[in-house]
């Protein structure tokens, strides 16, 4: 078929790999290059990187505008796959192609609607995540769905870890619906369900509050690591958390009071504490949190959360 690719992160890499294999790709839709870095250099989009290896025409766009339907219907694709785009999809070009454009969502459809669904489920503690292919409709992520597959994660991903997972898989289960619809044998049904909503993380959902379990506390920490990034406060100075578990055979500590072992920080919890291996103080660069707590002048009365 000829596909337009519209996708912009990392986890949108392996779909567009996979299916520039088998079809004919007349154009790659992505973010525009972003300043990255301290030194804020412009970067392509991890996508944009991917197409020129392809050797793939690539149409920069920071959202779907007149310009950029204009472009992409001249081209006259088939079909129009999205994967992560970061951009809505609005008519006249949802329907350009004449197959419309089909979505890879990282979720179990409906659950999970919206920007960040394996970190809205890393963070619920959900036990089962997928992968979702859908008709894409203007309501969001609401379109009928093509396939669905549940993805084995394991219980200490993190969502970076998670995502990578599900991009693969979910690479092999666009690929088949892209394969049905070219031969005419593709179906979609209605959701099923009642929906939930993953909005864009922002820094305040990485606030670790340690008045509750050791277990909604590390699902929050998985969900939100590597970003927005999972974090505390300790006599007034932020502290990322970048490496954490539960230590379940510890001894119960009062929430939010540390205590010191050779090879970690543990932290008080409204049932176990939280281990802690690995931390970035503000402005400095990652370190052992024993090593860093060894560096405070007076730990007496330090407390996590204050």
């Amino acid at each position: 078929m000829r596909l337009v690719f519209a996708g912009t992160p990392a986890a949108a890499v392996p779909t567009l790999r996979r299916l520039a294999t088998l079809h004919d790709i007349v154009a790659v839709v992505t973010r525009p290059d972003a300043p990255l870095g301290r030194k804020r250099v412009l970067t392509p989009s991890p996508v944009a990187q991917a197409a020129d290896e392809l050797g793939l025409p690539v149409i920069r766009a920071a959202r779907l505008d007149a310009d950029a339907t204009a472009q992409i219907t001249a081209l006259a694709p088939e079909l129009g796959v999205i994967v992560a785009y970061g951009g809505l999809v609005r008519e006249p070009l949802l329907s350009a192609p004449d197959a419309g454009w089909i979505n890879l969502h990282f979720s179990l459809l409906p659950a999970w609607r919206g920007a960040a669904p394996v970190q809205r489920a890393l963070i619920a503690g959900d036990r089962e995540l997928g992968a979702s292919v859908f008709q894409l409709v203007p309501e969001l992520d609401a379109g009928d769905v093509f396939a669905m597959r549940t993805i084995d994660v394991a219980p200490t991903a993190t969502a970076d870890q998670a995502l990578e997972t599900l991009a693969h898989d979910g690479a092999e289960l666009t690929v088949e619906v892209v394969a049905a619809i070219a031969d005419g044998t593709a179906r979609a049904v209605p959701q099923q369900g009642e929906p939930t909503l993953a909005p864009k993380l922002t820094l305040d959902d990485g606030l670790l509050d340690w008045s509750q379990s050791v277990d909604a506390l590390f699902a929050r920490f998985r969900g939100v690591t590597p970003e927005p990034g999972a974090h505390t406060t300790i006599d007034g100075q932020r502290l990322k958390i970048l490496e954490a578990a539960p230590a379940g055979d510890a001894e119960p500590l009062e929430p939010g009071r540390i205590s010191s072992t050779r090879s970690a920080l543990l932290i008080g919890t409204a049932s176990a504490p939280l281990a802690v291996t690995r931390v970035q103080p503000a402005g400095k660069g990652a370190m052992s949190a024993v090593d860093w707590w060894r560096g405070q002048r007076d730990t007496e009365g330090l407390r996590a959360g204050s």
